[in-house]
């Protein structure tokens, strides 16, 4: 039987020879290094593509060569609110010729520490995580690697290295404040599996701590066993305002998700916002400030925080030190729901 050979693989030094430079230069051009101009790399790569050749990265790695690889490990897709810290993340590191390689825990500890076992094992030239419960193991992988790491998303616990988010417990806090300077004074809370979120249930406990300050407590609390979503929220509130109890005046969701289904539900149900009933969120996303009345809710500068992220690798590889907390606030949006 015919066996039909595969094509050879171009070469480092074809492709130097193409490009008129040498070998040297195709790998720092490849790499984006800023010691090569950009007229160079524009021809290096011109002659690359030309050839098909890909440059080996692995083997760069294993020879202790530097990485433009980024460990990124985020616990959920499926909210739009990681998509914007990625997004942001990944504008700024593929300007500095760097790129995210990503890793979804899915709220679950032990498989947060395999990504970053994982993800360790390639030599990545920095790793951002957004945590959820770390394990000792994992905390002591991230701390005995030899790289930058930044924990994103919230300030409220001890970073292994470096952390840039904000407080989610005084956001909720701040929100518990708002709301009662407006008047509202019967307050429940509807959220997701909050259990596997520390970060919502920060922001809960903040919610209560601004409810104690004024001699409340919460008229309802109702949490559901399952990941947030626009249905949930509309199925929470149902599930709520079913209760043999008094309506309250205000319903405070764990996020817009959550939030924005608690909207659908009341216009569904001819519930008219705010008269009858009130509702908050949390986040600032476009969907709830696109709805009919808009959302009252904490803008989190969700891409701020990935880009900010990014600006901390890319300092420590260049020798400059960022501070080890970064605060980037978040911003009250009155809204119409409240």
């Amino acid at each position: 039987m015919q066996t039909t050979k595969r094509p050879r693989k171009p070469t480092l030094s074809e492709v130097a020879a193409l490009a008129g430079v040498s070998e040297i230069t195709v790998s720092r051009a490849l790499r984006g290094s800023p010691a090569v101009t950009q007229d160079t790399i524009l021809k290096v790569q011109d002659a690359a593509d030309s050839l098909g050749y890909l440059r080996n990265r692995l083997a760069g790695a294993l020879a202790g060569g530097p990485s433009n690889q980024v460990g990124v490990i985020l616990p959920s897709l499926s909210n739009i609110v990681f998509p914007d810290v990625l997004k942001g993340l990944e504008d700024r590191l593929e300007h500095a010729g760097f790129h995210p390689v990503l890793g979804i825990s899915n709220y679950d500890s032990s498989q947060e520490e395999q990504l970053i076992r994982n993800l360790l094992s390639w030599r990545p030239a920095g790793l951002v995580i957004a945590p959820c419960e770390m394990t000792s193991a994992s905390r002591a992988l991230l701390r005995a690697a030899d790289l930058p790491v930044v924990e994103i998303m919230d300030i409220d616990t001890d970073p292994v290295d470096m952390a840039v988010g904000m407080s989610h417990r005084s956001a909720g806090l701040a929100m518990a404040r708002h709301l009662i300077a407006r008047g509202y004074r019967s307050l429940a809370y509807v959220g997701h599996d909050i259990s596997r979120d520390r970060r919502a249930s920060a922001r809960l406990a903040g919610f209560k701590s601004g409810l104690d300050e004024a001699g409340l407590e919460l008229a309802g609390c109702l949490t559901l066993a399952e990941p947030s979503s626009v249905a949930l929220g509309r199925r929470g509130l149902a599930q709520l305002l079913d209760r043999d109890a008094p309506r309250p005046d205000l319903v405070y969701f764990s996020n817009d998700d959550m939030a924005v289904g608690g909207v659908f539900h009341c216009m569904a149900s001819g519930i008219s916002l705010p008269d009858q009933i009130a509702i908050a969120g949390f986040n600032g996303l476009d969907l709830g400030q696109s709805l009919p009345v808009p959302l009252t809710t904490t803008a989190s500068h969700r891409a701020r925080i990935g880009e900010t992220a990014a600006a901390c690798i890319l300092g420590h590889l260049e020798g400059t030190r960022s501070d080890r907390i970064i605060d980037v606030g978040f911003s009250l949006i009155e809204g119409g729901t409240a």
